[in-house]
């Protein structure tokens, strides 16, 4: 007898088991209901309509249920919505939300990929009103379109930094919108640490973003909004972007058991606590590749690999579940940043021990005409040296180089073996020594105690301190800006100058982006001194975390001028 398989949520993950079901039994009964009018859109592709990237919001559709049918042999039935779960007798309560009629329909397996829900706090006055919208569909992308150009809406305000908030501002702002972006928290993108979001402040700020950080919403009023610290700012149409929560209510009225995030429990094949019921996407809990942890991930690449592998499971298929590490990539106007594995603030709440370096090589030969700084940040655990995360931000192929760690990071590798991995080479598309290269080399010094170095994080303090703070590039280089009480050694000069240097305190060199200022450090310790640190970053580094913050908060900078090339 063929095996009836019924899915609930045809996005992302329902949609992949489906497929995959198929691909394995010819011969199985598939059934996916969506509660939308929609099945296998692409969500991570809604905020680009608002710009019109996507032309028309049809684009987002993937399939149909009338291309599921005709393709594979699915039923894909949208605006039906599974009430209950009655386990013991294997069937699923269904309404069909066009006709409001009610039936039952038995099920074999039963695959939970209901998703999750935006988080609307009820405690901001005003959150019901008919400006204020949340974007999970494609329903949603096109009523926050349709009511923005039927009212001439001229601001928005968009409530949350993260991958939505972010993608949302830029593209009302590309079509020509005043957009506030507002955070709670001090920081944009959470999944990155605050010096490396602070060259994400920087563009938003200078694309012309109004950026308020470290400030909540407490009202939304008509044409306004009032934050918690008092502030109004003017917006006729309001975008919350406050995270999600997992869909949780249908599994609990069947009687599977929730983790201790509050999402879906599910085993290593993804059955949860329920026996024939299964559960992937963003309503379940997993495991951190790293600390072995539970968490939650809303990502799409994580949801289709669970859904292969609990398809696989149906058929006595084996997987090899190896967790999460949460690896992703996004544009914010000129930039791309990408990240995965740990940041500083988990390993420090993991209690691991560890280290990092920041380097700004180029992303490819520097004489290219598209050749720009690349920001990278690596984090590895000491003394092993085995890579826990790292943080990309360039203009160029940052998701490039963060492959490159998350597949490190899979596979247990060390600073030793980044050092020695062979990556493609040609001027235009890269540097002989990748950024990956130098940052592991960078790193092994630091393990190894080959110099010390300290972060951009710390300079404002040195400077405050009046700290001997040596600046190893050409003349003309410091005049045009410079660390207020630097002095000017170029490195061509340093031999010749070293008594300018003194050996019974603290030295800190710096250049452009370290390169310079680590030569020096060489040939300085070469000559006996010992007490010499470099600044991680150098003075491009410098600049680009200083430069927000002294701009919003009118604070006296520790530079005569930025550099930001």
């Amino acid at each position: 007898m063929a095996k009836k398989v019924v899915i609930v949520g045809g996005v992302a993950g329902g949609a992949s088991v489906a497929a995959r079901v198929r691909r394995l039994d010819e011969n199985a009964e598939i059934i996916m209901f969506e509660k939308g009018p929609n099945v296998s859109f692409s969500n991570c592709a809604l905020p680009f309509f608002l710009s019109r990237i996507v032309p028309e919001s049809e684009n987002l559709v993937l399939m149909t249920p009338e291309r599921f049918k005709k393709q594979y042999n699915i039923i894909a039935k949208t605006s039906h919505e599974v009430l209950a779960v009655d386990s013991s007798k294997k069937t699923v309560k269904v309404k069909d939300l066009s006709t409001g009629k009610e039936f039952e329909e038995s099920y074999d397996v039963l695959v939970l990929s209901p998703g999750a829900a935006p988080v609307v706090p009820r405690s901001i006055a005003g959150y019901d009103k008919p400006h204020v919208f949340t974007v999970r569909n494609v329903v949603d992308i096109k009523k926050l379109d349709d009511y923005v150009k039927a009212n001439n809406v001229k601001d928005i305000a968009v409530i949350g930094a993260g991958f939505i908030g972010i993608e949302v501002a830029e593209n009302f702002k590309l079509a020509g919108k005043n957009v506030s972006l507002v955070e709670k928290l001090p920081q944009v993108m959470a999944p990155f640490d605050y010096d490396m979001a602070q060259i994400l402040h920087k563009e938003l700020h200078d694309k012309g973003v109004n950026l308020v950080l470290g400030d909540g919403i407490k009202e939304i009023g008509d044409g306004f909004i009032i934050l918690e610290s008092g502030k109004k700012l003017d917006a006729g149409a309001v975008v919350l972007s406050l995270g999600v929560r997992p869909e949780v209510a249908l599994a609990q009225s069947a009687g599977v058991k929730l983790g201790e995030t509050g999402a879906i429990l599910v085993d290593h094949n993804y059955r949860t606590s329920v026996e024939d019921i299964y559960a992937v996407g963003d309503a379940i809990e997993v495991s951190h590749f790293i600390t072995k942890k539970k968490t939650r991930l809303t990502l799409a690449g994580p949801a289709q690999r669970q859904a292969r592998a609990a398809a696989d499971d149906m058929y006595g298929i084996p997987h090899r579940n190896t967790g999460v590490i949460g690896s992703s990539v996004i544009k914010c106007f000129d930039y791309n940043a990408a990240c995965t594995g740990l940041n500083e603030r988990e390993c420090q709440a993991q209690g691991i021990n560890y280290d990092f370096v920041y380097v700004i090589p180029g992303d490819k030969v520097g004489l290219m005409p598209d050749a720009h700084p690349l920001f990278f940040k690596l984090i590895f655990a000491k003394p092993s040296g085995k890579i826990l995360g790292a943080q990309a931000i360039g203009k160029g192929n940052v998701d490039k180089r963060i492959d490159v760690i998350a597949s490190f990071i899979m596979l247990g590798g060390t600073l030793e073996d980044l050092k020695e991995l062979e990556l493609c080479y040609s001027p235009m598309f890269g540097t002989a020594k990748d950024i990956v290269n130098h940052a592991a080399l960078v790193g092994l010094n630091i393990l190894n105690g080959v110099y010390k170095q300290v972060p951009v994080t710390m300079v404002r303090e040195l400077v405050e301190n009046n700290a001997f703070i040596v600046d190893v590039r050409e003349p003309k280089e410091f005049e045009a800006g410079h660390l207020l009480n630097a002095v000017n050694i170029p490195l061509s000069q340093l031999r010749e100058r070293m008594n300018e240097i003194p050996k019974n305190k603290p030295v800190y060199l710096h250049c452009r982006s370290s390169q310079r200022s680590y030569n020096a450090i060489c040939a300085l310790k070469g000559k006996g001194y010992k007490n010499i640190v470099n600044i991680m970053g150098s003075f491009l580094g410098i600049s680009v975390y200083e430069y927000f913050n002294d701009l919003t908060q009118n604070r006296k900078p520790i530079v005569t001028k930025y550099n930001f090339r």
